[in-house]
C-alpha cells in the first residue's frame, strides 16, 4: 500500500489541519497559513487539498477540507492520500471520527495499477489517538480486493480467475477451498448455476471457501459471481456491456469482505459460496422460454436471460439454506432498478429480519458505508407467476425490479435463522477524495461492523 499508518509522529512529520466548510477562521494554523489559504480561494470543501509553502521553497503543512456540517464526511480524509507530496504526515488536531478518518487515509491511496498506471506517491500518516491501525488496515486491505477483481477486465477475470482468486485468499488466512466445475454441477444438483454458465468456453463452477471452527456460529456469504454479462441471447446493447466485468461485483465484496473476517479473527465459522460463470452466447446458451429446475425443485420459465444472476445465486443459496446458518448474506450487482431508485451510492438491502434491519442501518452510518433497507412486500410475489412454471425469473411489467428480485431470491432461503440481500452497484462513477472512479466495495464494512458487534472478532 503507498500509505503507511505509523504509531507515532515522525520528528520531521507535518501537520495537516481539518478545515470544515466556511469555518477557516476557526483553525488553530499560523497566520501566514490562513492568509495563504484566504489567498487561495480555500473554503474547506470535502477532500480538497491545499499545501502550504514553508522557507526555502520547503513545506509547512496542509489543509484537508472535511465539507460541510452533516455531511457524511469522515472519510474525505482521503483526498490527502492522492493530492499530499511524499513523505511523513500528522493531524494537527485528531479529527472527531479518528479511525474513519484514518480508513479514509487509507481508502484514497488505492490506485489500479496492474496495467501500467502508476502509484501514488509512499506517504506515512501517523495515527490519531486511539485508532487501531490494524483494523483499519484490515478494512482497507479487505475493501482493495474487491476494488482489485472488479476493476480487472473480464478477458483476465473468468471464472477460472475468480476461483484462482478465492484460493489465494483461502491459502493466506488458511482456509479451505473447494470447486464444483462444468458437467459436475449437474451430478451435484446444482443445474442453473450450469444452465447460465455453459456457453462460455470457461466451464461454470461453484467455488466453496470455509474457515473456522465448526462449532462457531454459522455465518454464510453468497457473491454473485457472473464474470461478464451479454445478456445472454436477449443480448444487451453495446453501450449495455461497456461496464459487464463488473457484473462479477457481488463475488467480488464478499471475498473482501471474507478477508476483513479472517484477517481480524472472527469467532464465526464462515463460509463462502461462489457461482462462477460467463453468460455468454452460444449454440448451447439457455434460451428466453425455457424452465429450469432450480435445486431447490422450484421450476423456473426464463422470461429474460439476462436476469441471469438470481438464476445462479438460486442455486446457491438453496445450498447455503441446507445448513440452516445464523446468518445468509447475499450480495449482487442484480438490478438497474436499484441505481434508479437509490443511484449508484446507496445500495438497497432487502429482509425480513427487523433487528438485523436496524443494526445494519445503523451500522452503515457508523462506518461511512451507506446503506438502505428497501421492502420485500408479499404481494409483489404474484409478479413473478408463470403459466407453465413454479415462477418466471422476471416479472413481465417492468415494475419494482429490485424488489421483486429480493423477492424471487427469498423463495430460496426458509432455513436460515436471518437473511439479508444487498443489491449493489459495485462501481463508483465519479471521483471521491477516497475513491477513484471504478469498482467499489459497498456494504462489507457495515456488514462487518454489524458481525463483530454480534458474534466478536
Amino acid at each position: 500500500m503507498p500509505l503507511t499508518l505509523v504509531a507515532r509522529k515522525e520528528e520531521n512529520s507535518l501537520p495537516v489541519y481539518p478545515v470544515q466548510a466556511g469555518r477557516l477562521e476557526a483553525v488553530a494554523a499560523p497566520p501566514e497559513a490562513l492568509a495563504w489559504a484566504r489567498m487561495h480561494g480555500f473554503n474547506g470543501a470535502a477532500g480538497k487539498v491545499l499545501t502550504i509553502p514553508g522557507k526555502d521553497a520547503a513545506l509547512a503543512g496542509a489543509f484537508i477540507g472535511i465539507g460541510e456540517e452533516g455531511e457524511m464526511t469522515a472519510l474525505t480524509s482521503g483526498g490527502l492520500a492522492r493530492h499530499l507530496p511524499e513523505g511523513a504526515w500528522h493531524f494537527a488536531t485528531a479529527p472527531d471520527e479518528a479511525e474513519l478518518a484514518a480508513l479514509g487515509l487509507m481508502l484514497g491511496s488505492y490506485a489500479f495499477t496492474r496495467y501500467g498506471k502508476k502509484p501514488l506517491p509512499e506517504i506515512r500518516f501517523a495515527v490519531p489517538h486511539g485508532v487501531d491501525a490494524a483494523r483499519v488496515g484490515h478494512l482497507a486491505e479487505g475493501s482493495f480486493l474487491a476494488r482489485d477483481l472488479i476493476n480487472t477486465p473480464a478477458g483476465d477475470m473468468g471464472p477460472d480467475r475468480l476461483e484462482a482468486a478465492a484460493r489465494a485468499l483461502a491459502e493466506r488466512h488458511g482456509a479451505k477451498v473447494s470447486v464444483i466445475e462444468g458437467d459436475a454441477l449437474l451430478d451435484a444438483n446444482l443445474p442453473m448455476i450450469h444452465a447460465v454458465g455453459r456457453a462460455s468456453a470457461i466451464a461454470p463452477r461453484l467455488i466453496d471457501l470455509t474457515w473456522g471452527t465448526p462449532d462457531a456460529p454459522k455465518v454464510t456469504l453468497v457473491g454473485k459471481g457472473v464474470c461478464f454479462d451479454t445478456g445472454g441471447l436477449d443480448l444487451k446493447p453495446a453501450a449495455g456491456m461497456l461496464l459487464m466485468k463488473k457484473d462479477m461485483g457481488g463475488a467480488a465484496n464478499v471475498l473482501g469482505l471474507a478477508l476483513m473476517l479472517m484477517a481480524s479473527k472472527a469467532r464465526i465459522r464462515l463460509r463462502v459460496l461462489i457461482p462462477a460463470v460467463e453468460n455468454a452466447v452460444s449454440g448451447n446458451a439457455f434460451r428466453p422460454g425455457d424452465v429450469l429446475t432450480s435445486r431447490k425443485g422450484l421450476t423456473v420459465e426464463i422470461g429474460n436471460t439476462d436476469a441471469e444472476g438470481r438464476l445462479v445465486l438460486a442455486d446457491a443459496l438453496a445450498l447455503a439454506d441446507e445448513e440452516a446458518p445464523e446468518m445468509l448474506i447475499d450480495m449482487a450487482t442484480l438490478t438497474g432498478a436499484a441505481r434508479v431508485a437509490l443511484g449508484p451510492d446507496l445500495p438497497p438491502f432487502y429482509t425480513d429480519d427487523d433487528i438485523l434491519a436496524d443494526a445494519l442501518a445503523r451500522a452503515s452510518m457508523a462506518v461511512a458505508d451507506p446503506l438502505w433497507r428497501m421492502p420485500l412486500w408479499k404481494p409483489y410475489r404474484a409478479r413473478l407467476d408463470s403459466k407453465i412454471a413454479d415462477m418466471n425469473n422476471v416479472s413481465l411489467d417492468g415494475f419494482a425490479g429490485s424488489p421483486i428480485a429480493g423477492l424471487f431470491l427469498g423463495r430460496f432461503v426458509e432455513q436460515a435463522k436471518s437473511w439479508v440481500h444487498l443489491d449493489i452497484f459495485g462501481w463508483n462513477p465519479t471521483d471521491k477524495p477516497h475513491a477513484p472512479v471504478g469498482g467499489e466495495a459497498q456494504g462489507i464494512r457495515a456488514l462487518e461492523r454489524v458481525l463483530a458487534d454480534r458474534y466478536g472478532g
